[in-house]
């Protein structure tokens, strides 16, 4: 239950900063990243976080030394905060220097403009990369509801890190990741490359030389030194790992647009299609295996074809317009009762689909008709 809180939060708080960026600080939206951002990983990233938690499980029980078991409750927690985040400075570091570990990590940094949706932009593997990184602190004992606890806090901050408005956190500036040293990290500048890799606190950096003040007389530049990305998540998530495995990609996932709708009405669609992730979500726990896998399948696939959409690709019209009405009938005939909320975006999820056929229909026919 307390994911599915956390979710909608995250959703809530993201759409409450794209209102102050647009109405207050009078500027553009790109819709298309930021739903990319929403899709990336935020479906098949739970599976595998999942496995990454059950991993640390078996690690505790079978091969745990026990040391931190037998200390004071108090000082478990202490140890643990810390010691994670120090795990992660290293995890977060090596993402940027070994080549693997970037093809994974390269999905996250893909993003050109900065705001709370890249916080949770993330590649589908990420939890699977970073798990050897954890598994010392099952060795040592750390308790299973201490890691995903303190994993959880550490996440939220880093999560705050992201945040479009604050420009200076004042004091915190000298202890934690701000969003002014988070911004430096994401920056391709050459002074700026692969600097401020702590997650929460900023000593490692310091103590281990990756820091870096952000600096007034840079013009700060986002993305990647690679410019091979893609609108669609599968391409997003596969095509940095592909290039590492040196799998010819000739046009895959190319960004050649044969219709375009309008990334606002897209975006529309999508964050209803997150709705019903954080409906699922507080729902899961007491589906049966199969309708869980069902809906889980629809989900995922339903942010695939939103990407298409957002590539304009006629696929993408004709599995957008399958996918979530599918998605739909599951739910009214899964579910053994149903609140307001499902109803309502479900209906909204249907009037959209069908928009979108209608309309990308009529675009196909008028660009067949010129040719």
């Amino acid at each position: 239950m307390g994911v599915a809180y956390g979710t909608l939060l995250l959703l809530v708080l993201v759409l409450m900063e794209l209102l102050i960026v647009r109405l207050v600080m009078k500027e553009k939206i790109p819709w298309n990243e930021v739903i990319l951002n929403l899709n990336s990983g935020h479906v098949l990233l739970w599976i595998f976080r999942g496995m990454e938690v059950l991993g640390f499980h078996y690690v505790l029980q079978y091969f745990s030394l026990d040391w931190i078991a037998v200390w004071p409750p108090a000082v478990q927690w202490v140890f643990g905060f810390v010691a994670w985040d120090f795990l992660f400075y290293w995890l977060h570091r090596l993402h940027h220097k070994w080549p693997l570990l970037w093809s994974i990590h390269a999905v996250h940094h893909q993003g050109e403009h900065f705001s709370l949706s890249l916080g949770i932009r993330n590649s589908w593997y990420s939890s699977l990369s970073s798990f050897p990184f954890f598994v010392p602190l099952a060795v040592l004992g750390l308790p299973l509801e201490i890691f995903v606890t303190v994993s959880s806090i550490h996440y939220t901050i880093q999560f705050y890190n992201h945040n479009r408005i604050v420009k200076k956190s004042g004091w915190l500036e000298y202890i934690m990741i701000t969003p002014s040293h988070h911004r430096v990290h994401h920056g391709k500048n050459a002074e700026y490359l692969d600097k401020n890799c702590g997650g929460t606190f900023v000593f490692w950096d310091k103590l281990f030389g990756t820091f870096q003040q952000e600096r007034d007389d840079i013009n700060l530049e986002l993305g990647t030194l690679d410019e091979m990305n893609s609108e669609n998540p599968f391409w997003a998530n596969n095509i940095p790992v592909a290039k590492f495995l040196k799998i010819p990609l000739k046009s895959l996932g190319a960004k050649t647009q044969t219709i375009r709708l309008h990334p606002f009405f897209i975006a529309l669609g999508a964050f209803v299609l997150f709705g019903l992730l954080v409906h699922f979500i507080f729902r899961e726990a007491s589906m049966p295996l199969m309708e869980k896998a069902i809906l889980f399948a629809l989900l995922f696939f339903g942010t695939i074809a939103n990407g298409g959409l957002m590539e304009g690709k006629v696929w993408g019209i004709f599995a957008w317009s399958f996918i979530p009405l599918a998605l739909a009938v599951c739910y009214l005939l899964a579910a053994q009762e149903l609140s307001i909320l499902p109803l309502v975006l479900i209906g909204l999820l249907g009037l959209h689909c069908l928009y979108v056929l209608v309309a990308g229909v009529r675009l196909l026919m008028g660009k067949q008709q010129v040719s």
